[in-house]
C-alpha cells in the first residue's frame, strides 16, 4: 500500500504536466498587441526558404475546410507543429516576380476546436493581392471600316484603262486590311468602283464593277470572307469633281479624282 502510495506521488505530477502540454497545445491561436495573429520567426521553419506553392491552389481555400483538405492543397506546415490538437498552421510560401526575382510570404490557418479552418492570414499582408484573378488583357481591335468611305485612287490601284492590281495598289490594301477584317466581324463592307466620264456608260459601268471586284477577290485571298464583301459597280455616277478642261490629257489628269474605289461599312463597330 505504501509503495502503491509512493508510485501514485510520483506518477500525478507527471501525467499533470502531460495534460497541461496537451492543453496548451489545443488552446486558442495567440494574438499580437494589435488583436492580430502572431506569426512564429522564419528561421524556425523547416523550409526557411519557403516552397512554390500552386496559387490556383491557393484560391480554393475557404473557411471550414479540414486539415486534410488543407494538407492536400498546401502540404505540411512549414513549423513541425503536428496535426492532433493543433490550432494553427504556419507556412513559408515563395513566389516568383515577372522579372525573375523571387520573394517570400508567410501565411498562417487558423481552426477553430473541430478541427476546421477558421481564418486564413498573410504576412505581409499585402501578399493576399496575389490571389486576385487578373482577366487577360484583350487586344485592341483594329478601327472599324468607317461609315465614310475609304476613297482609293484607282490610278493608283490599277493600270490606265485596267481592272488588274498594281503593286501599290495591293500595298495599299494591305494596310486597310486589318479595319476591314474587324469590320466584316459584325457587318458587311461594301466595294464600289468608279470611272470618270471619259468613255460610253456601258464600258464604264463594266471597268467600275471588274475593279471593284479585283480589290474583293484580293481581300478574299488573305482571309476576309467573300460572303461578307459587296460589290457595285458605278461608272461615272456620283462625281467628285467636274471638269471643262479641252485637252484630252488635261481633263484626263482632272478627272482623276472620279477614277476610284470606295470601301465603306453598312454599320459601325458596337465598343
Amino acid at each position: 500500500m505504501r509503495a502503491f502510495m509512493k508510485y501514485q506521488r510520483v506518477l500525478l505530477p507527471a501525467f499533470m504536466a502531460s495534460a497541461m502540454v496537451v492543453a496548451g497545445c489545443s488552446s486558442a491561436p495567440s494574438k499580437g498587441s494589435d488583436g492580430g495573429p502572431v506569426f512564429p520567426d522564419p528561421s524556425r521553419a523547416t523550409m526557411p526558404e519557403g516552397s512554390f506553392v500552386n496559387i490556383e491552389n491557393l484560391r480554393k481555400l475557404d473557411p471550414g475546410m479540414s486539415k486534410n483538405q488543407l494538407y492536400d492543397l498546401l502540404g505540411a506546415p512549414h513549423f513541425s507543429e503536428g496535426v492532433f490538437d493543433v490550432r494553427v498552421w504556419n507556412y513559408i510560401f515563395a513566389f516568383r516576380e515577372a522579372n525573375g526575382q523571387a520573394f517570400k510570404c508567410q501565411f498562417q490557418v487558423q481552426f477553430d476546436k473541430q478541427d476546421l479552418a477558421q481564418a486564413y492570414y498573410w504576412k505581409p499582408e499585402s501578399c493576399k493581392d496575389l490571389l486576385v484573378a487578373h482577366p487577360p488583357v484583350p487586344a485592341p481591335m483594329p478601327a472599324p471600316v468607317p461609315m465614310e468611305p475609304i476613297r482609293l485612287s484607282s490610278d493608283a490601284m490599277f493600270g490606265f484603262d485596267s481592272a488588274t492590281l498594281t503593286s501599290q495598289g495591293k500595298a495599299q490594301l494591305d494596310g486597310l486590311l486589318q479595319q476591314v477584317q474587324a469590320a466584316t466581324q459584325i457587318q458587311n463592307v461594301v466595294i464600289t468602283g468608279y470611272t470618270d466620264r471619259i468613255g460610253s456608260d456601258r464600258y464604264n459601268l463594266e471597268l467600275s464593277r471588274k475593279r471593284a471586284e479585283a480589290v474583293r477577290q484580293y481581300l478574299a485571298e488573305r482571309g476576309v470572307p467573300m460572303a461578307s464583301m459587296m460589290v457595285e459597280g458605278r461608272g461615272k455616277e456620283d462625281p467628285v469633281v467636274q471638269c471643262d478642261e479641252r485637252r484630252r490629257d488635261s481633263l484626263i489628269a482632272c478627272l482623276a479624282p472620279n477614277r476610284r474605289v470606295e470601301l465603306k461599312g453598312t454599320a459601325r463597330a458596337q465598343p
